[in-house]
C-alpha cells in the first residue's frame, strides 16, 4: 500500500525543491488532474474517470505543487508485487525542467521501499521524450502492444523496470 499524505510528506519532506512540492493527490484533486490531462493527452481522462480512479483500492496519483497550484502528477495501480504507472503529465509551460524525472524517481524509490518486484509502463513509439526519461531511469523495453493507441492507431511500447 502507497503511504498516506500524513506519511508521504513526513517521509519526504526534503523533496520540496525551489518552493516546489510532493504531495499524494485525493479525489479533490480530480479537477485539477482532469486540466492538465486535457493540455497534456490527446485522450485525457475525463474529470469523472479521475474522480472515479480514487475510489480504486489500487489507485495512487502524486502532485507536483508549486505555488499557484498543481503542475504535474504521475497516476498507477499497485498490488503488494508491482506497480503499473497509467500517467505522468507535467503541464506544458513546466516542461524540460526535471518534474516529470522527479515524479517518476519517487514512485520507482517508494516502490523500492515497498519490496514491490516490478514496475511496468507503456508509451506511445512517438513519444521520444517519454521514452528518453524511462530509459534514462532505468526502464527496459519489454515488448510492443500494436496499434493500441485508438485515436492515432500508434503502437505502444512496453517499459519494465525491476529494483535489483
Amino acid at each position: 500500500m502507497f503511504p498516506s499524505e500524513k506519511e508521504f510528506t513526513g517521509d519526504f519532506s526534503h523533496v520540496a525543491v525551489k518552493r516546489l512540492c510532493l504531495k499524494r493527490l485525493e479525489a479533490r484533486h480530480a479537477e485539477a488532474m482532469h486540466a492538465i490531462e486535457r493540455k497534456c493527452f490527446s485522450l485525457p481522462w475525463s474529470e469523472a474517470q479521475c474522480r472515479a480512479a480514487f475510489e480504486q483500492r489500487a489507485f495512487a496519483a502524486f502532485g507536483l505543487f508549486d505555488r499557484q497550484g498543481l503542475i504535474g502528477y504521475v497516476s498507477l495501480y499497485h498490488t503488494p508485487d508491482e506497480v503499473e504507472i497509467l500517467n505522468i503529465a507535467v503541464v506544458p509551460p513546466r516542461r524540460r525542467q526535471g518534474h516529470a524525472r522527479r515524479l517518476l524517481r519517487l514512485v520507482l524509490r517508494l516502490a523500492r521501499r515497498m519490496g514491490v518486484q516490478g514496475v511496468a509502463l507503456e508509451v506511445r513509439t512517438g513519444n521520444a521524450p517519454a521514452i528518453a526519461l524511462y530509459e534514462g531511469c532505468g526502464f527496459r523495453r519489454a515488448g510492443v502492444r500494436r496499434r493500441y493507441y485508438v485515436d492515432t492507431g500508434e503502437d505502444a511500447l512496453i517499459y519494465t523496470w525491476s529494483p535489483s
